[in-house]
């Protein structure tokens, strides 16, 4: 049975045939790794021109060009959903970039929050993690990257037209579905906080926002990788691309 064809994320426009210069780091993987021969046939997406099919038209040491045939989807634009998170040390980190690229998010935003405790971000790295979630899942796009940003400047230049759902042990309403159920789909973000929680002092700031809803996932306290995957499930459930 032949297998399923390299699915790659490349920067260049895509369109009828076209041709394609893979970066080094692709080439070598077809090449040197997958050892794939001219003629053999990949996947291209972009982000905004749909995915396409292409065959490898050249190949040498350290360069591969693709020739483009078809388009096999449309681009699909997905939900307008942003995942904000305090950040996390490295292997988890990579888990939830993978998750939330997985899940859907159309934005990752590291949030400085007072306990936070890697509050580095390789960006570079984030942005691979992403692209390869992509790459592997079959979707689209990938998610924006941005610049790491403390809670309190997130929130003073916060867009009150995107409704912030806010992820709080403290939640007076347990069942998140019921905490969610008058809200209509829209622009939507998910904020996680960071290991230790956060502050009494940040969430009281949160709580007074009129663009804030409060929900709890469920009775046990869930680490801030899983929390994300629980909280963008039931975002896409409740508000996103899942109803």
């Amino acid at each position: 049975m032949a297998s399923k064809p390299q699915r790659l994320f490349v920067e260049q426009r895509l369109e009828t045939l076209g041709e394609i210069e893979l970066d080094q780091a692709q080439a070598h993987y077809l090449i040197t790794v997958l050892r794939c021969k001219a003629g053999e046939g990949v996947l291209l997406f972009n982000g905004e021109d749909g995915e396409w099919r292409g065959s490898l038209a050249a190949l040498a040491k350290k360069k591969a060009r693709v020739k483009l045939i078809e388009q096999t989807r449309p681009q699909a634009k997905g939900p307008d959903l942003h995942y904000l998170f305090a950040p996390l040390k490295r292997a988890r980190l990579d888990y939830m970039a993978q998750k939330a690229t997985e899940m859907g998010a159309s934005v990752l935003c590291p949030v400085i929050t007072r306990r936070t405790i890697a509050e580095r971000v390789n960006l570079e790295r984030l942005r691979a993690n992403a692209i390869e979630a992509a790459e592997q899942c079959g979707i689209l796009r990938i998610p924006e990257i941005r610049k790491p940003e403390s809670l309190d400047d997130l929130l003073a230049a916060w867009d009150p037209a995107r409704l912030l759902v806010f992820a709080d042990e403290g939640a007076e309403v347990t069942s998140p579905l019921a905490a969610r159920a008058g809200d209509k789909p829209g622009q939507l973000a998910i904020l996680i906080g960071p290991e230790g929680g956060f502050e009494d002092e940040e969430r009281s700031l949160l709580r007074k926002q009129p663009f804030v809803r409060i929900i709890s996932l469920g009775p046990r306290l869930l680490r801030a990788d899983t929390a994300a995957v629980a909280a963008l499930t039931l975002a896409n459930a409740v508000l996103g691309d899942w109803k």
